[in-house]
This record gives structure tokens, C-alpha cells and sequence, in this order.
């Protein structure tokens, strides 16, 4: 860039004017610079001296031609006609050559373009099935139009025979430009470097004093900056929420990440025995270790309905330990959050009132990842409570709420809970993958769970919890949860990932 800089401000120079920049010969080149190409490079350095005021251009358009891949074929080897009159004998120097060799010597092309144009150029006659060269030596006009264009851009003979050409394709028209170019109010030959940040250094030594600084180009276009976008479970989650809120329910507070083994284990039912709470299923806390005492009246009916039984049950009929029950750790499910505000609900001042609640929220488990699993994931859980609730209205409205998804192909299958009986797990089939996927899990909450938060006799609970990422799976097609969430992500996916309307 900077030698063809000089030549530019030499030329200048020399000359005061530089007419046509066409004219230039580049550094390393032997000819003007008369292809696009060169004229390119030219720009380049013209705008790089402009920024510095030390020139001034004006653009002028022209129109100029180029080959297509069979014009600079023709430029190379020869017109079609020319290459069929080639292989041609001349009368009396040997058979004439049929079409079926002519086609084995030329091509199928060549051949049938070929001799049709040669015998318009009367180069070739016909005799019995063959041909035979009709002249002793042609002039292969259209090579030397295609070696004229490659080289100048044009023809001499004009726009007629331009226009042939374009009509066989062996050329195409193109728009190019060349400058006009003058000296500016800081011309100089001398390719001084702009300073282009004024530097500690510079202030420190005074040297700012005598430096020349770039100009800054307030009319440059700026880098247009990446807008926001959202991640696909972010735009599931939205429309979860918005057909919850549609349905008629109220959004329950989850931001308590940690919880007691009370409140997610001992309040549900879950026997401190249960292999849930082991250290391979749950992530414990260690400091600190223990919670707060909770309610001391609720606490007493919940150990006693685990250990001695009560409402209709037996009871697991195992110790209690209250260390147990204290220890911290990471929720499992939502469900922790579920039960403390289900336990406001029957107590609440004035009775039991009907309610309809949802949450989506993080939730921790310890197990083994792949492409269906994660440690960390959402869940998206929702509670029913109304007086004689039966399984056949949670089937119902499993199908809704999936329905309004988008998710029609739904499977339900008995499954075991400690804290639901009935229990469902659900299923739903993905695409991708090519099978049924768990989605979600549902039943009816037990006696021994609602009863001692003090709920009446005749009051049921439906309750069910999904995960937010499986469903995003299914809907955004995607068959590996860690290229959903995690280093795996692919931010253009994010931006590129289509909004959600189940």
C-alpha cells in the first residue's frame, strides 16, 4: 500500500495532475493499470491520502466486459470453429471425418457449435457423411475479440460486436471505476506516520507537540453493534408462564435455591430413609450444615405421621432423627418451595380457599450428565387445590396445558412417589431422538402430606413438575441438552433461534 502510495505522490509531483489513474503503473508491474483489480489497490491508497489531506479525487464510472469461464477458454485454445476446421483434412489428404469422430476428437460441444459457425464462416464443406476443410488457413476472429476484451475490457469494432458476444455468453458486463486525481492543502512526498492516540508518554515527554495526528472521520460508518438476545429456554419460560397466567394461575415465589431437609424431604412425605437424600442423589451443604428450627407445632405432626403414622396411615414406622431433618442442601424440586406456601394456604385466616399455582425455577440434582440429563437444570412445577379432585381432571388437564405447547403425542404411565398416590410419570415423543421422552412427573398429593398442614378431609391437591429443558429439546429440535446449556451453547444459535409460539 505505501509504494503504491509514493508512485501516486511522485506522479503528483512530476505532474501536478494525475488525469487518469489508469495511466499508473503499479510497483512490480510491467503494463498500466488498467484491470479492476488494479484500480482497487489504487482506491485504497487514493482514501488512505485523502484521510491525510494530502490529495484530492474525483470517481469516474465506466463499463467494461470480462470473460466468462468458456470466453477465456476460447482466449486460451481457440473458438469452437476454429478447433473443428483444426482437425479437419483438407480435400485430397485424407478421408472426411464424420460427425461421431469429429465428436471423438473435439467434444460433444465443441462439435456441435463448432461446425455449425464454421460452415457460416464457409471454413468447412460437407462431403458424402464427412467434412473436409474448405480453405487452406483461417483467421480466428473471435480468439483474438476474447485476448482484446481480457486484456482492454472493450472491443475497437463496438458495441455491436460487444453485444454478439454477450449474447453467447462468452463475456458479461461489469461497472468499474477510475480516479481523477489532485494535489490536497497538505500535499508533500514524504509519507510521514500519523500518530493516531495521544499516549502518557507522549505527555510525559512534550513530544505530542510536534507529532502529526490522524484526522478523525466523523462520517465513517460505525461497527454496528450485536443486539440482546434471548436464550431459547428463556423464550420457553416466557410462554410457559403465559399459558399458566391464561389458565388462571398465580406465580409462587422460588427464589430459596437452599432448603432444609424438612421442607424438601419431611414435609412431603419422603422417608429420611429414602435413597433421594443420599450424597450420590443430593448436594449437602457444609457450612452451614444445619437450618433454623421450623414451626414447632407443624414439625411435631410431620414426625409423628412419619414415625407413628396417622390420618389413615401407618406411618414408615422408623426412627426420627432431627439432625436429619436440619441438614441444608441444594433443592431438588421445586416442590420445597410448593409445600411451604401450601401450608400458608390451610392456614390462612378465614378457611380453605381453591388455588391454582405455578412456579419455573432452578433445581439441583448430583447425578451423572448426558445427552438427556443435567446436574442443574429447571423445573416447571404447578399445584391444583380444590375440594374432591379426582385423577381423571389431572389427566385432563395435563393434556391442556401440553396441548397448548405444541406437544400433542402423550403417553401416561403409573409410577411411585412418596408424596403422590395416584402417580404419573408423562411422557412425550421427540422427533429427533426417535422415542418417547420423559417429561414431566404428576399425582395426587397424600393424606399424610396435606393433612398435617391442616388442610380439611375433602380437599385434594394435584401436583406435577416438568423440566424446562427437555421440552425446548423437543420444540427447537435439538437431541444433546449440553448444546443447549453450557460451554457448548453456540451464541449465533442464540441469536438466530426463532421466538416461540406453542
Amino acid at each position: 500500500m505505501e509504494a503504491v502510495q509514493e508512485v501516486i505522490l511522485k506522479t503528483l509531483d512530476s505532474e501536478g495532475t494525475i488525469k487518469d489513474t489508469r495511466n499508473l503503473v503499479l510497483p512490480g508491474e510491467q503494463s498500466p493499470a488498467i484491470s479492476q483489480d488494479a484500480q482497487l489497490i489504487i482506491l485504497g491508497a487514493l482514501n488512505s491520502l485523502t484521510s491525510r489531506e494530502m490529495i484530492t479525487y474525483t470517481t469516474q464510472e465506466i463499463h467494461t466486459h470480462i470473460l466468462t469461464s468458456e470466453g477465456a477458454q476460447i482466449a486460451l485454445e481457440g473458438s469452437h470453429e476454429a478447433r473443428v476446421w483444426t482437425v479437419l483434412p483438407s480435400k485430397g489428404e485424407g478421408s472426411p471425418v464424420t460427425i461421431k469422430e469429429l465428436k471423438q476428437k473435439v467434444g460433444d460441444e465443441t462439435a456441435k457449435v463448432g461446425q455449425g459457425n464454421a460452415f457460416k464462416n464457409g471454413w468447412i464443406a460437407k462431403e458424402g457423411d464427412g467434412f473436409l476443410k474448405k480453405v487452406s488457413s483461417i483467421t480466428d476472429s473471435t480468439q483474438l475479440d476474447m485476448r482484446e476484451v481480457d486484456s482492454t475490457g472493450s472491443l475497437k469494432s463496438g458495441e455491436k460486436a460487444l453485444a454478439a458476444l454477450r449474447k453467447r455468453k462468452l463475456i458479461v458486463q461489469k461497472k468499474g471505476k477510475w480516479f481523477t486525481v489532485h494535489k490536497g492543502p497538505s500535499f508533500s512526498t514524504s509519507l510521514a506516520k500519523l500518530e493516531t492516540d495521544l499516549t502518557a508518554d507522549m505527555l510525559v515527554s512534550g513530544s505530542w507537540k510536534n507529532a502529526t495526528f490522524k484526522k478523525y472521520n466523523f462520517e465513517a460508518m460505525g461497527v454496528p453493534p450485536n443486539g440482546g438476545a434471548l436464550h431459547p429456554l428463556l423464550k420457553v419460560r416466557e410462554e410457559f408462564r403465559n399459558i399458566f397466567l391464561e389458565m388462571g394461575f398465580a406465580e409462587m415465589p422460588s427464589a430459596s435455591y437452599v432448603e432444609s431437609s424438612f421442607w424438601c424431604f419431611d414435609t412431603l412425605f419422603v422417608p429420611q430413609q429414602h435413597p433421594a437424600r443420599d450424597l450420590q442423589d443430593t448436594f449437602y451443604l457444609s457450612d452451614p450444615a444445619i437450618s433454623l428450627d421450623p414451626p414447632k407445632e407443624y414439625y411435631e405432626s410431620v414426625s409423628k405421621v412419619h414415625e407413628h403414622g396417622g390420618y389413615g396411615s401407618l406411618g414408615y414406622r422408623a426412627p426420627w432423627d432431627a439432625n436429619e431433618s436440619r441438614k441444608l442442601l441444594l433443592r431438588t424440586h421445586t416442590t420445597a418451595s410448593s409445600s411451604r406456601l401450601l401450608r400458608d394456604i390451610a392456614t390462612q385466616p378465614g378457611g380453605f380457599k381453591p388455588a391454582k399455582l405455578f412456579s419455573i425455577d432452578r433445581v439441583f440434582r448430583n447425578e451423572a450428565t448426558d445427552a438427556t440429563h443435567l446436574a442443574e437444570f429447571h423445573q416447571v412445577e404447578g399445584v391444583v387445590a380444590d375440594r374432591n379432585l379426582t385423577l381423571a381432571d389431572l389427566i385432563g388437564f395435563m393434556r391442556t396445558f401440553f396441548n397448548k405447547m405444541g406437544i400433542h403425542d402423550l403417553r401416561f404411565k403409573p409410577a411411585y412417589n412418596p408424596y403422590t398416590e395416584p402417580s404419573m410419570e408423562i411422557f412425550a415423543f421427540h422427533p429427533m431422538l426417535k422415542k418417547w421422552v420423559e417429561i414431566g412427573n404428576s399425582g395426587m398429593f397424600r393424606p399424610e402430606m396435606l393433612e398435617p398442614m391442616g388442610f380439611p378431609k375433602d380437599v385434594r391437591v394435584h401436583g406435577w413438575g416438568l423440566s424446562l429443558e427437555r421440552p425446548t429439546m423437543i420444540r427447537y429440535g435439538i437431541n444433546n441438552i449440553r448444546t443447549l446449556v453450557g460451554h457448548r451453547v453456540s451464541i449465533e444459535g442464540v441469536e438466530k433461534s426463532a421466538a416461540v409460539r406453542f
